[in-house]
């Protein structure tokens, strides 16, 4: 069969391509970095291998009358349209669980170093200044705290795991509620959206991109949080309304973390650059040296389940072609 990975940029990419090359031998494995690269290819692509970094428009789909598989390395399936593939018969596979460690230990990062407030006094040392006094008035513990979990999928129920040890008060929402043994067992509590708002001085959100959760967050809902609360975003930026999110962080918000923008990379001018209150990672937290092992070895896993027939693991749509 054909098989096209769309990878993002990388200098192993050759060494990438060998190692797929030998594991699929009978087989022949292309491997592009772009869009405009991976044109030319999909009108033959039997399967596609997909990242978070490339669009799989409906034209792409619409191109691909050969394209039987499509498998995303990794857990978010936003950057694919959906109705094409489903309506073109192509079954999609992700892997499920493989980054929700590593996205559960950066939320607990950001939110120990937002409520110490690290990133400023480790700026300030660097420019040689002695910062104590300010520092002291701004450092908080997490015990005692309400952490509000939006999202209590795999990754939330990881981050609730990680958290309850600090002394934290735990409180979570959710289209789908946990079962009370799973409840009891992460020690956390349902609450309407606007009311775990009102509630948490800290909001971290772990929900998909979908028609519902697009600027779930926006200038009301920032309306709702406490004065001072902090807000952490690792799961994709349309879920925020991010005009809404710097206003917030100019008069209401004590800080953010945010690991997700749109479009990505953000340009060097973007205004959430310029406030002090904010940590920026670029789209990193889930993408650990481990995590990207577990998602590598799934996602090639999968595709050779799908070659010799066998059942596939965590398929989102089961197509038909």
């Amino acid at each position: 069969m054909k098989i096209v990975a769309v990878l993002p940029p990388s200098d192993q990419i050759p060494a990438q391509e060998r190692l797929l090359q030998g594991m699929l031998k009978d087989h022949e494995i292309r491997i592009v970095t772009s869009g405009d690269a991976l044109a030319p290819l999909i009108p033959e692509a039997e399967i596609l291998v997909s990242t978070a970094f490339v669009p799989i428009t409906g034209e792409m789909i619409r191109n691909a009358p050969r394209l039987r598989f499509l498998q995303v390395a990794g857990v978010g399936v936003d950057h694919i349209d959906m109705e094409a593939a489903r309506a073109a018969g192509i079954t999609v596979a992700n892997v499920a669980a493989a980054n929700a460690v590593s996205v559960a230990e950066h939320v607990v990062m950001v939110a120990l170093a937002m409520t110490r407030d690290l990133c400023n006094a480790h700026t300030a040392m660097r420019a040689g200044q002695w910062s104590l006094p300010q520092w002291m008035s701004r450092a908080r513990e997490l015990a005692g705290l309400t952490v509000g979990i939006v999202g209590m999928g795999r990754i939330g129920r990881e981050v609730a795991r990680r958290l309850l040890p600090f002394g934290v008060t735990i409180v979570y929402y959710d289209v789908q509620p946990l079962d009370q043994a799973t409840e009891d067992e992460l020690g956390v509590t349902l609450l309407p959206l606007d009311d775990l708002l009102a509630a948490a001085d800290i909001v971290t959100v772990h929900v998909p991109l979908n028609e519902n959760t697009y600027h779930l967050f926006d200038a009301t809902r920032f309306a709702r949080m406490k004065p001072g609360a902090y807000f952490i975003n690792a799961a994709r930026a349309e879920i925020v309304d991010e005009n809404a999110l710097i206003e917030a962080l100019k008069t209401r918000l004590g800080a953010a973390a945010i690991d997700v923008f749109s479009p990505e990379p953000p340009q060097p001018d973007h205004p959430l650059f310029s406030l002090p209150n904010v940590i920026l990672t670029p789209h990193g937290a889930g993408v650990t040296v481990n995590a990207q092992q577990r998602i590598a070895q799934g996602a090639i896993q999968n595709v050779l389940r799908y070659l010799d027939g066998r059942p596939l693991a965590d398929v989102v749509i089961a197509g038909t072609r």
